[in-house]
């Protein structure tokens, strides 16, 4: 049997305005700068630069005399209707800010640079280059830049030699044989920067050490001690290899030392980058006499206004006693168009000011890291900044995720000011970053020939009154990739 009920429920629902403020506190500034780019092409109301400065509440006075034309009384409610749905009070009730229009960035005076990065090869491109220049077959060239491309990220050659050369054959019609293939595979680790196509680490630095420049009495040793006692010198067991090899200490120190200057990964870990990834800082932090001045670091993103050409085709419609159909779709338009650009623009505005409030609001809370450092960092999670400034844990989250900040003390991600606290003898609270310099710190400073356990640091942390467990030390540690205490052995 069917019935009818009635019930009354309170649902929270975000505006499209709402949305597209929250998506652009998401964005770092390289991204904003293409989002602005993006919404340029799209929206002709809105243009990169601007003669004269204007206020968005002049703009939307002149936008609602322009709105008085002579349209019947259904278009009448519609475009009213419109103005209730893009509110700027409503969009912004939850947050105190002033819809100020000050061509967002910075002046029209002001030059803009844009820096042109040289062309760069990859580490993959240019061991082909050098493969073109030795003296090979066909065949074997090809068989060569075939083994290049399967080189790892780090530069290593995993593949099974003999079933590689049967492939090509079998799917190229490449016939070369496992002997010639050894030997271009020889060539290739050989090439600048050596190492590269090792089958291992032990081959990989055995390559490096027979293309060295080092005294060679040393670099034979070196050798030796790579090629006879690999697994001795990985596990640090150097009095087996002084045993072994009947050398004095100051010798297979001095060994020792010219194996640890090689490099494991000659492919650097990204053996197809073009260029190193530069980190483009969000923030600048400055200190200025005695204090500390925080900017947004948004010059090359664009200034956005208001195009006041399409404001005069509004205007346009103003002076006609009545208006076509063909009319009334364009003033429809323009003014859709408008609306749009108008939230744009004060969402942007909205993002800055949320932006540099929360960053003012991190300097404040950890003023003692950017005047003396990482170990006066403070415990801190994102309610503590939510409730300084009155916004939702969420908001400070978006703000956060993904942006950095240049300071006196270097660049740092703004996840890295939060972390969790721990309380010490003195009933004070640390942060667990400030224990993980001090662990790096003890690390640094303990007997190179006796390194501490981490049972051993565990107890030094509780003699400065900090009670932690050997389990997290060890997982402290392990994040700040300082090896066990018996790899960390030295002569």
């Amino acid at each position: 049997m069917l019935s009818l009920q009635q019930k009354i429920a309170l649902q929270q629902k975000l505006s499209p305005q709402q949305i597209q403020y929250q998506k652009l506190l998401q964005l770092n500034t390289l991204a904003l700068e293409q989002r602005i780019k993006t919404e340029l092409e799209l929206n002709p109301i809105l243009e990169e630069t601007m003669e004269e400065e204007v206020s968005l509440e002049q703009l939307e006075e002149e936008a609602d005399e322009q709105d008085d034309v002579t349209i019947d009384e259904e278009e009448e409610e519609t475009y009213n209707s419109k103005e209730d749905e893009f509110d700027l009070e409503d969009f912004m009730n939850d947050v105190e800010y002033e819809y100020e229009f000050d061509r967002l960035n910075r002046s029209q005076e002001e030059e803009k640079f844009y820096p042109v990065a040289p062309q760069r090869k990859s580490l993959r491109d240019s061991l082909i280059d050098q493969l073109h220049m030795l003296d090979l077959t066909e065949e074997e060239m090809i068989l060569g830049e075939n083994i290049i491309g399967a080189l790892d990220k780090d530069g290593y050659f995993k593949e099974d030699l003999e079933k590689f050369v049967n492939d090509l054959k079998l799917f190229e019609g490449i016939d070369v044989d496992v002997k010639k293939a050894e030997k271009v595979l020889s060539l290739i680790q050989t090439l600048d920067p050596p190492g590269l196509g090792a089958r291992n680490l032990q081959e990989c630095l055995l390559v490096q050490i027979r293309n060295s420049s080092f005294d060679p009495y040393y670099s034979y040793i070196a050798e030796k001690i790579l090629e006879k006692h690999f697994d001795d010198f990985v596990n640090k067991r150097f009095d087996n290899i002084q045993k072994n090899l009947n050398l004095s200490k100051e010798t297979l120190k001095t060994a020792i030392s010219i194996i640890q200057k090689l490099n494991p990964k000659p492919g650097e870990g990204n053996i197809d980058a073009e260029e190193v990834n530069q980190i483009t800082p969000d923030f600048i932090i400055e200190k200025v006499d005695d204090n500390y001045i925080v900017t947004l670091n948004d010059k090359s993103v664009p200034s956005v206004t208001i195009s006041k050409t399409y404001l005069e085709m509004l205007e346009s419609n103003k002076r006609k006693r009545k208006i076509s159909e063909r009319d009334k779709e364009t003033h429809k338009f323009l003014r859709e168009k408008f609306e749009s650009a108008k939230w744009f623009i004060a969402s942007l505005q909205q993002r800055r000011h949320t932006l540099l409030k929360i960053m003012q609001t991190i300097l404040e809370k950890q003023y003692e890291f950017f005047e003396n450092g990482p170990k006066y960092l403070k415990p801190m999670i994102y309610k503590d900044i939510a409730d300084e400034i009155g916004m939702d844990i969420s908001t400070i989250s978006r703000v956060v995720n993904g942006k950095y900040v240049q300071s006196p003390q270097g660049i740092h991600e703004l996840k890295y000011f939060f972390s969790e606290g721990l309380a010490t003898d003195s009933g004070d609270e640390i942060s667990n970053k400030h224990i993980k310099e001090l662990i790096k710190e003890i690390c640094e400073n303990e007997p190179k020939d006796n390194p501490y356990s981490d049972d051993k640091i565990a107890s030094i942390l509780q003699e400065k009154g900090i009670h932690i467990a050997r389990r997290t030390v060890a997982k402290y540690r392990e994040q700040l990739k300082i090896p066990i205490a018996r790899l960390r052995k030295k002569l």
